[in-house]
């Protein structure tokens, strides 16, 4: 399907198997980041949704702090020693089984709020370590001319993904519209608990063809030594001056990806919390999104290799800005409604084109270690979108909260801006 400049042809069904663990992964950021599993905790766990709002951010504050600090040296691990897809199988394997292990937490239990979000962090590191292994693979599967439309079809297939996913969860676990397919029990919320489950083996099986198809890389050193990794890290902040239009564009990420996680994170809260939806409701809007977002992420592929990917994420900023102001001031649902599916459209084409960029300006020796550093700008400050808005929430309610996120996509756009991104891909040819 693809030719890799420096590694020859690359068989279609390592694309494919490529794009399918994002089919995979998706299940776990739609059904517990975003729309399932954090309005149950805020629902269940939590005396009302505002307290609920300010405990989840808390999580997602701790997590983003230690993929931020972890991701840069997992990266320059993977570089030196080799074994990428080793990384990978134990990132996604502990994933997996955390998000397995929320099912079994009960509201009632003692100290359950502090077990189930330890878990959810646990998971959550898990997930985002294992998009740096993922994502350093994207270079040597596509040429740079066709690397946004095959970073298009992976996030396109991850959100269709995640749409069948929370179909299964809203017809199989949940009973929408009738009794569920299963037979689950409905105490202290099962149910919804148990999506968890389905979580964990939806990711396991469709991760399968990756390790089983696309070829591992070796590294500079041989096992794990991260003495040495630590050393070419360093170095390479030493010479990081060499690849400014990286920096630059790591720096205008670091900003408009705290609005867009700040999005993902508390979607399903605000629309509970202020037009009083219910989770079964809930999941009918993710799949809205989900479906609009993978068309978007798809459509924009190609314009991405057409016109260049920074120029897409310009557009997707702008979009994403009018859709949040259309869902902040929303009177009604049905005008949220129009806020979210706009959201959607292009988030997808937001995320994957970053992907591709990255994979335009990442050195062929420094792959890992580069999307380590890409995982690092969408986590360092990711914090304070989360942060922002559970204390202004508290304040002043979930409407002012969630228009912080305006702030992040307009500054974060201003930023990139000043990126050359023609210079970003001669400084990565010339390494």
């Amino acid at each position: 399907m693809a030719e890799s400049g420096s590694k020859g042809a690359v068989s279609r069904r390592a694309v494919q198997s490529w794009c399918l663990y994002d089919w995979a992964n998706s299940a776990f950021t739609t059904l517990v980041v975003t729309f399932l599993y954090s309005a149950y905790f805020a629902a269940a766990f939590a005396p009302n949704p505002d307290v609920g709002t300010l405990l989840w951010s808390r999580a997602i504050v701790v997590s983003s702090i230690l993929i931020a600090l972890l991701s840069p040296i997992m990266g320059a691990v993977a570089d030196r020693g080799g074994g990428r897809k080793r990384w990978l199988l134990v990132t996604t394997l502990l994933c997996i089984v955390a998000t397995m292990g929320l099912a079994f937490v009960r509201p009632s239990q003692a100290n359950a709020v502090l077990i189930a979000l330890t878990i959810f962090v646990i998971a959550n590191v898990a997930f985002e370590l294992s998009m740096v292994f993922y994502n350093a693979f994207l270079p040597d599967l596509a040429p740079k001319s066709q690397i946004g439309r095959i970073s298009g079809y992976g996030w396109s297939l991850g959100y269709v993904g995640g749409v069948v996913c929370l179909v299964l969860a809203l017809f199989g676990f949940i009973g929408f519209g009738g009794a569920p397919w299963l037979p689950l029990g409905t105490e202290e919320g099962f149910n919804f608990r148990a999506t968890n489950l389905l979580v964990g083996a939806w990711f396991l099986l469709f991760s399968i063809p990756l390790f089983l198809y696309v070829p591992d890389t070796k590294g500079s050193g041989s096992g794990v030594d991260l003495k040495g990794a630590w050393g070419e890290l360093k170095n390479t902040l030493r010479q990081i001056t060499e690849y400014r239009e990286v920096v630059k564009f790591l720096l205008a990420r670091l900003v408009f990806n705290d609005g867009l996680v700040t999005i993902f994170a508390f979607a399903s809260i605000y629309a509970m919390g202020t037009f009083a939806m219910t989770l079964s409701e809930v999941l009918v809007l993710g799949i809205a999104i989900n479906l609009t977002a993978g068309v978007g992420a798809w459509a924009f592929g190609f314009f991405d290799d057409r016109v260049g990917a920074r120029t897409t994420i310009l557009v997707s900023l702008v979009g994403l800005s009018v859709g949040t102001v259309t869902a902040v001031v929303a009177p009604d649902r049905a005008w949220l409604w129009v806020g979210a599916i706009l959201v959607g459209i292009f988030a997808g084409p937001n995320q994957s084109a970053s992907r591709s960029l990255m994979g335009r300006f990442v050195p062929q020796r420094h792959q890992s270690e580069f999307f380590g550093f890409f995982a690092f700008s969408g986590k360092a400050t990711a914090f304070l979108g989360p942060l922002l808005l559970g204390i202004l929430t508290h304040a002043y309610g979930l409407r002012v909260g969630v228009s912080t996120v305006l702030i992040f996509f307009i500054v974060g756009g201003l930023l990139l801006l000043t990126v050359n991104e023609q210079k970003g891909i001669e400084a990565a040819t010339a390494d």
